[in-house]
């Protein structure tokens, strides 16, 4: 498996424009070029995977916060593809234009838990415990994607306002990067919680669940995807529709991912 870091990425962008002003129309012998937000990691790519193993050329993947990604996008990166961990971000994008007509589509749904350090191999919690009674009595330091920019930051926001504890706890939280982010300072038990997603928490071995957030207290969790306007790849379209077909939505759900709702 291939990730990009975003210094990577930016090599890729200059790359990719050089070829492209020689070369006009992709085709389909590299595949595609996917922006998709970071909470979908282990997801996208084993969804990658199975579009590789179908006899396709396995799409390219940069991981980023939803609101860089988005911004990628509007600067012009050669990018094909793109998924938001909200609608917010996405409707930013059609807004400039961004996105090609009849492609957009949610793909995915996902919840909030609340997480604590653990020990690798450790069995994990049921998370069954009550989030706002725990964050009632809680006085030390809580992790959260940054909630100006990033989806899974302003949804801990909205459901910490819903539990009229926004305003005790807004000198405890400490705003990471992205969800990955605030995920990693909990692995390394820099915080004593973190409010992530529950696919973040499927995802880590360095993490227990204490409790899931009710999904009434934020607006729902969508994950739209979208080939972008200026896509030349072939293969954009017919990849889309694969992350949205039945098998598709399978390996996102053995991710943990949900459908949308």
């Amino acid at each position: 498996m291939r990730r990009l870091s975003p210094f990577s990425f930016l090599f890729l962008v200059l790359g990719s424009l050089l070829l492209a002003a020689c070369q006009g129309e992709r085709d389909a012998s590299e595949g595609p070029v996917l922006l998709a937000a970071a909470s979908m990691q282990e997801a996208m790519e084993a969804t990658a995977d199975g579009w590789a193993a179908a006899g396709h050329a396995r799409p390219l993947i940069s991981f980023a916060s939803s609101a860089v990604v988005a911004r990628q996008a509007s600067e012009g990166a050669p990018a094909d593809l793109v998924v938001t961990a909200d609608e917010q971000w996405m409707d930013w994008m059609e807004q400039q234009q961004l996105l090609r007509p009849g492609t957009r589509r949610n793909i995915a749904g996902n919840r909030l838990v609340l997480v604590a350090p653990g020990v690798p191999g450790e069995a994990p919690s049921g998370g069954e415990g009550d989030a706002s009674a725990l964050l009632s009595e809680f006085s030390g330091r809580l992790a959260i994607a940054e909630p100006e920019t990033v989806p899974a930051g302003r949804y801990a926001v909205a459901a910490l306002k819903q539990m009229g504890l926004a305003d005790r706890l807004a000198d405890t939280i400490v705003p990471a990067e992205n969800v990955r982010s605030a995920l990693a300072l909990v692995e390394r038990g820099e915080v004593e919680l973190g409010i992530v997603y529950a696919t973040d928490a499927l995802a880590s071995d360095r993490v227990v669940v204490l409790a899931s957030l009710d999904p009434e207290m934020h607006p729902p969790i969508r994950y739209p995807l979208s080939v972008l306007a200026g896509s030349t790849h072939p293969d954009a379209e017919a990849f889309a529709d694969y992350v949205a077909s039945p098998a598709g939505q399978a390996i996102l759900a053995r991710h943990g991912f949900s459908a949308s709702r």
